[in-house]
């Protein structure tokens, strides 16, 4: 069962971290690029080592892996800060479609 369980934690996983694959391939500019990345990426990567800590059996393992999942989890939320503070100071503007109101 625990197998079972840890594939689909994998299955979701991967189908996350393909979705911040595609946005960042498809979305039009920097920032939103950035937000497809940090998001899916983080989130794919927490259910995979789910599906990790799962299959272990450990909980010193799986507390391990958590850390390291929150370790990530920081890193990402920095980096992507770090890389559209520099977008903002060499002014790359954000990508202005749709309806606009006022």
């Amino acid at each position: 069962m625990m197998s079972l369980l840890a594939l689909l934690c994998f299955g979701v996983g991967f189908f996350f971290i393909l979705a911040g694959v595609v946005g960042l391939l498809r979305f039009p500019d920097l920032y939103t690029r950035i937000h497809a990345v940090t998001k899916a990426d983080n989130l794919g990567l927490g259910f995979i080592l789910a599906g990790v800590a799962l299959l272990s059996g450990s909980m010193l393992v799986a507390l391990k892996l958590f850390l390291v999942w929150i370790l990530v989890l920081f890193a990402g939320a920095i980096s992507g800060y770090l890389i559209a503070r520099e977008g903002h100071r060499q002014s790359i503007k954000p990508l202005e479609k749709g309806p606009r109101h006022g």
